[in-house]
């Protein structure tokens, strides 16, 4: 999924922003026309509103950019989006005067112009209030939750607790601290918070638990070796911030792929390195696409999940679905459902199938797999149908319909450092290995590459192209 504002999401926020402005001018015009009173009402037809429009929408693109309008709606309170709506609206006004001047019009309406900056400064105020509460909602609910790690346990590990506390709503849990002194291990930090883990301990513990982000709340040079926890992070796919005495200058640190910005973290600015696209509005439209389109794919493929669901009761012994336990958004576990294509006991004889595996890596695959059910088994897997109910995994926010394939928790145990970075983004029906001409013949490594490349590549057309993609491959049979 994961750069805090990609270039498609901030371009799709632009564009929202746009036609409000462009919505509050046509209304302004239809008010001054059509609702004032009296002489109120009259509008001259010189100069061209048509023209006064198209200027509008370009230079209120120019000032919402130059204000900053697109910063995090997780870590901003609601009055910096408000400040920025009304600088942006001023500094419009104040370009568009100018560039009217400059073409030597003269005659436009100033009520009209009035009536159009308050409207524009209502509907902007209103849709980012629309957006900042629903995402909030969400987050109160345990939806699109970020896991925090604290390295350090005194003053600046207190000012991160209390900050996370006093923004619950802002969806950030503190998992704990970790400290470079094993004594201090179990001691209470602030709150019921406590030192759960010494720093060298701090990959297993990244490893067998859902870390969103590690936030370095203790002098860098304190800690032995500091470069090899951010360079495990990075590789991790998991978000480093740093609360900064710059130190990161004395460990002379280059990232090889994560990218490194300041950031403000509920009021405490951090420098942060990040090697996935956001969880912020990027998830936000993502999210919006797959709940939208899992939905209306659940209708239209309804009577295809009935005579599914009735061949494989008719010609298998056992439940239509298949549930699996596998791990999402950084090792989150969820139960994965497929429509099921094997015998009942499939799991039993896997035992006596692993010499025959003839995939490289954790994964298991083999030609011809008895334990498939005949006829309906093979169908539903040449043309990929049995991934179908993982639409319920969609609506249920832990999958998505692009992203790497949801692997299996014992898999995973098995993945090399590198590997386990494809778990930093919601896994998803397809992806890049989907697609792939003669994808089951490629190596385990290649498959991971593969996924990783969909991450450090992520854009909105490329999630589109893969759809259809995916689409061509199901209606060709390439599964197995």
């Amino acid at each position: 999924m994961l750069r805090e504002h990609s270039f498609v999401t901030t371009n799709a926020q632009k564009f929202i922003d746009i036609v409000i402005a462009g919505v509050s001018f046509i209304l302004a015009y239809f008010i001054k026309r059509h609702v004032l009173p009296g002489r109120l009402n009259e509008l001259s037809n010189d100069p061209n509103y048509y023209i006064i429009l198209l200027m509008i929408i370009i230079v209120w693109y120019i000032s919402l950019n130059w204000m900053g309008m697109y910063i995090s709606y997780r870590q901003s309170p609601f009055w910096q989006f408000f400040v920025r709506i009304i600088k942006s609206a001023l500094l419009g006004m104040v370009l568009l005067n100018i560039a009217l001047y400059a073409i030597h019009v003269q005659e436009i309406s100033r009520l009209l112009m009035g009536i159009f900056l308050l409207l524009n400064i209502s509907l902007l105020t209103l849709s980012k209030y629309i957006i900042y509460k629903t995402l909030r909602q969400f987050r109160s609910s345990g939806i699109n939750t970020r896991n925090v790690l604290i390295v350090g346990s005194k003053e600046r590990a207190k000012d991160v607790i209390t900050a996370v506390e006093n923004n619950r709503d802002t969806g950030y849990k503190v998992l704990g601290c970790f400290d470079i002194e094993k004594d201090l291990m179990g001691s209470s930090v602030k709150n019921g918070h406590r030192v759960i883990g010494a720093m060298e301990n701090l990959e297993e513990f990244l490893k067998s638990n859902v870390v969103d982000e590690m936030l370095f709340a203790m002098p860098l040079k304190l800690i032995d070796n500091a470069a090899r926890y951010l360079t495990l992070a990075e590789t991790l796919g998991v978000k480093v911030r740093i609360i900064p005495d710059w130190q990161i200058n004395y460990l002379m640190y280059q990232p090889g792929i994560a990218n490194i910005r300041i950031e403000d973290f509920l009021g405490l600015y951090t420098m942060s390195l990040q090697t996935t696209p956001p969880n912020e509005g990027k998830l936000f439209i993502k999210a919006l696409g797959d709940y939208s389109a899992a939905l209306l794919l659940m209708v239209i493929t309804l009577p295809i999940f009935l005579i599914t669901a009735v061949a494989v009761r008719l010609i298998s012994r056992g439940p239509v679905f298949y549930r699996q336990e596998r791990l999402g958004l950084n090792g989150r576990r969820f139960m994965l459902y497929k429509f099921r294509t094997m015998v009942e006991n499939a799991e039993e004889l896997l035992k006596d199938l692993k010499e025959k595996n003839e995939a490289d890596g954790p994964a298991f695959k083999i030609k011809n797999d008895p334990r498939i059910i005949p006829w309906i088994g093979t169908f539903l897997r040449k043309t990929s149908l049995d991934e179908l109910p993982q639409l319920i995994n969609v609506l249920k926010g832990e999958m998505s319909l692009v992203g790497p394939r949801p692997p299996i928790p014992t898999e995973v145990d098995e993945y090399s450092i590198w590997q386990r970075r494809r778990l930093s983004m919601r896994p998803g029906l397809t992806c890049f290995w989907q697609i792939a001409p003669r994808r089951n013949d490629l190596s385990f490594n290649e498959w991971m590459k593969l996924d990783l490349k969909y991450i450090d590549s992520w854009s909105l057309f490329n999630d589109l192209k893969l759809l259809i993609l995916t689409l061509r491959a199901v209606l060709f049979g390439a599964g197995r």
